[in-house]
């Protein structure tokens, strides 16, 4: 009798959640989804900073508004498919859906923003033709699906632009590089390649993608959309993190680590051999000729340094194995909208970090190294082999504590 009482109430709770919303105008329906999204933004960026009661309450407040339910699609998804279809949990959708739902009602009237996002999120993981999107989500022809694709693509990046950020938590990066020995460092920097069809790029042609990542394989910085033609150190030269650290320098400006013998260490990151050694970017020791030998602290360093240049393959092999449209060469006639297109692989893959989600169970997660660049044969900075040098001597007298 109490069971039944209690179903009874909880189809009234529904029936009556239905009325409301269909008894709300469309425009006040769209205040609330702004400041539903907004809400979730907040939380997206400050839940650490709140206590646990405070984030219980605005999620409940959250959850007691008038809303379309998050998960019912316009498209019906089996829930046993859900996971396979869209590489994310309902309720990372439900999150991200809220996040860039004003923005597609505003951008695609006609579209229903969880088809739009649905449709753009499974071409992603699954690299379905334009053609079948339409026909999966009803969209009117396969050009349709394209807009809408790269209209959810784009608020993407506008929503979840300040997830890649390297000034945003730098105390959480600095404790993560410290408990793998290597103190005040601030991210690792390497490229990934995106193949590309055609004769445009070359036989072989690729975009390269500059990437900070740190210590868990978030990213921190993106550059891309470079040639493959292109020299390493020409990108970095011409990439906002150059531009924040040499010129504004308002990135990698801390204070000093004073090291167990008493050197200072500045905030830097590790590089690939491919760029230039510089204060702020520590590269390994590379043997200019076969007679020439590492002492112990350099082999140190430089294995050291290999396994963290190994989080940079390891990122954008989970991107690349989450979102197959990144694994697979792309189209020529399309290389244009390439960039935009992984800088949103990328995002989402911090946005999933974020809430903890897991790689899909038939995502192939090995990470092959991609084919090394060209050695930089410049000059060397002085005052970049010099903390290099203090950084071998630290590892080292680590090691031996062992």
């Amino acid at each position: 009798m109490v069971a039944s009482a209690s179903k009874r109430s909880k189809t009234t709770s529904k029936t009556a959640a239905v009325t409301t919303r269909k008894q709300i105008s469309p425009e006040l329906l769209s205040l609330i989804a702004t400041a539903a999204s907004a809400a979730h933004t907040f939380l997206l960026h400050n839940e650490p900073h709140l206590l646990p009661s405070q984030v219980l309450s605005l999620k409940s407040l959250i959850s007691s508004l008038p809303l379309p339910p998050p998960n019912t699609l316009s498209v019906a998804i089996p829930s046993a498919d859900w996971f396979r279809f869209f590489r994310m949990s309902p309720d990372s959708f439900s999150h991200l859906l809220s996040l860039i739902s004003p923005s597609l009602s505003s951008s695609l009237p006609s579209i229903p923003p969880d088809s739009a996002l649905a449709s753009a999120v499974f071409r992603l993981a699954h690299a379905a033709s334009y053609k079948s999107l339409a026909r999966r989500f009803n969209f009117p022809s396969p050009a349709d699906a394209c807009r809408v694709f790269y209209t959810v693509c784009k608020a993407i990046n506008d929503k979840l632009g300040n997830l890649v950020d390297l000034r945003e938590d730098l105390g959480r990066i600095l404790v993560g590089f410290g408990w793998i020995s290597l103190p005040n460092c601030c991210g690792v920097l390497g490229f990934g390649k995106f193949d590309v069809e055609g004769e445009l790029l070359g036989p072989n042609g690729s975009l390269l993608v500059q990437a900070l990542v740190d210590s868990e394989g978030r990213f921190l910085d993106i550059s891309a959309g470079w040639p493959c033609t292109m020299k390493p150190e020409s990108i970095l030269n011409q990439s906002k993190l150059f531009s924040g650290v040499e010129e504004s320098r308002e990135l990698l400006n801390g204070p000093f680590y004073e090291l167990s013998d008493g050197n200072l260490v500045p905030q830097y990151v590790l590089g690939d051999s491919c760029f230039p050694l510089l204060p702020w970017l520590i590269t390994p020791y590379v043997r200019h000729n076969e007679e020439d030998s590492f002492g112990s602290a350099e082999k140190e360093f430089n294995a050291v340094h290999s396994r963290a240049m190994g989080l940079v393959v390891d990122a954008f092999g989970r991107v690349k194995a989450r979102w197959q449209l990144l694994a697979r060469r792309y189209k020529e006639e399309c290389v244009d909208f390439l960039p935009f297109v992984i800088v949103t692989g990328c995002l989402l893959h911090n946005f999933l970090m974020k809430f903890s989600e897991p790689m899909p169970d038939d995502s192939d997660v090995e990470c092959l190294k991609e084919e090394e660049l060209p050695v930089f044969e410049g000059d060397v900075d002085e005052n970049g082999r010099r903390v290099r040098d203090m950084l071998a001597e630290h590892l080292i007298r680590v090691s031996l504590r062992r």
